[in-house]
């Protein structure tokens, strides 16, 4: 462990904002699986959606990865409304 107080500070605080980015990950990919399954509703389209939205605004995911799972949610849905 670092002996620099700002040093050990820093490592708490990563521990943290390491935790709590794991949660918003695991979350992130728990919307992302019922919204791609086949009986999916269009709400739980819309709430992946928002997730993804914040998951970028906070930087977990890069932004063009946000637009390509949005892009994909999209089209999977559209495409089964289409054939219901």
């Amino acid at each position: 462990m670092a002996n620099i107080k700002s040093s050990k500070k820093r490592v708490l605080v990563s521990k943290v904002k390491r935790e709590r980015n794991k949660a918003r990950r695991t979350e992130l990919k728990t919307k992302l699986k019922r919204a791609r399954s086949e009986d999916a509703s269009a709400a739980e389209v819309k709430t992946a959606v928002v997730i993804v939205d914040k998951a970028a605004g906070k930087g977990i995911i890069h932004k063009n990865k946000a637009a390509r799972l949005k892009s994909q949610l999209a089209k999977k849905h559209n495409a089964t409304a289409a054939n219901a």
